[in-house]
């Protein structure tokens, strides 16, 4: 069963809020199709000119469009569905309106958080598998979301992250998290990432509630 309000209750996605996501999401889904295809082509020189006009031309015309800058405003208009709604479409890493998002889909399953994701060439470090820069900001996301089974939201105090084989690129990503434990304002979490049931990474995560709460920042 979906639930709007909560993105992270099931496996499944999150339909879009109203007709307005449905079509962000298409556009950004077209944007990362095309970040892929600019990353793994080689057309004639000219040719990418004319592309260049022609989405330089698109930017300008977007542009004009009413805009809102930080989600707090998306929120605050009321228009757009509740804060956490649409984090979950403008999210950098789990964003489903947002292209640069591979996008990570997590979720919290009794006393686990379970996550999915998979990065294509437009995330390439290694040859053929993902940057590490970018395996620590889905552990970032992922613990993250998962901090939620402490009981109290804060931010990323540190990260420790181990790497112990190549993850590939273009292959479903598992990762699999717990809560090890909450001290005062800290919540630790460990988390794993799996490709093809082979650990490629692990991770230490401390988050910590700002003084009067995430929402007193």
């Amino acid at each position: 069963m979906h639930n709007n309000e909560n993105p992270f209750a099931s496996e499944d996605i999150t339909p879009a809020f109203n007709d307005e996501w449905v079509a962000k999401r298409r556009v950004a889904d077209a944007l990362k199709q095309l970040t892929e295809v600019l990353v793994t082509s080689s057309p004639d020189i000219e040719q990418m000119h004319s592309i260049a006009e022609r989405l330089e031309a698109t930017a300008a015309s977007f542009r004009a469009s009413p805009r809102l800058f930080g989600r707090s405003r998306w929120a605050a208009s009321g228009e757009h569905g509740s804060f956490a709604q649409i984090s979950h479409e403008l999210n950098p890493l789990s964003g489903w309106s947002n292209p640069i998002a591979p996008p990570l889909n997590s979720w919290i399953d009794g006393d686990r958080a379970y996550g999915v994701c998979q990065c294509n060439w437009a995330y390439e470090g290694p040859p053929g598998s993902v940057h590490g820069g970018m395996i620590a900001a889905i552990f970032d996301q992922f613990l993250g979301m998962a901090q939620r089974m402490g009981g109290q939201p804060g931010m990323t105090g540190y990260l420790n992250v181990n790497y112990h084989n190549r993850t590939p690129l273009n292959t479903e990503l598992k990762l699999e998290g717990m809560l090890t434990k909450v001290e005062g304002r800290k919540t630790i979490l460990r988390g794993e990432m799996y490709a093809n049931d082979v650990m490629t990474a692990s991770c230490e995560g401390l988050f910590v509630q700002p003084k009067g709460g995430i929402d007193a920042l």
